[in-house]
């Protein structure tokens, strides 16, 4: 037999956090606004030829995700699809 096959993996807490991250927790408007924060970051870093410019992988990777592992950490969502349940 395969041991744990089909049986629910039991709740740890490495397997409670990756619970929480992986939930959609940016919204729509959430969304829009990192979208155009990575793009004004971007800009400015080639601009003023600086490093920085690389944050802004931050806002554009978390908004085209929808997930936000601070927001997990905070218990915070903007996300409507997590506000019903």
């Amino acid at each position: 037999m395969a041991g744990n096959r089909g049986k629910r993996p039991v709740a740890g807490p490495l397997n409670l956090m990756k619970e929480a991250i992986m939930k959609t927790n940016v919204g729509r408007t959430d969304t829009i606004v990192r979208l155009i924060l990575a793009i004004v970051i971007f800009f400015l870093g080639f601009y003023y030829q600086s490093w920085w410019g690389a944050v802004g992988l931050i806002p554009l990777i978390t908004g085209i995700a929808g997930v936000c592992p601070l927001y997990a950490l905070l218990g915070i969502s903007t996300s409507q699809k997590a506000q019903k349940i």
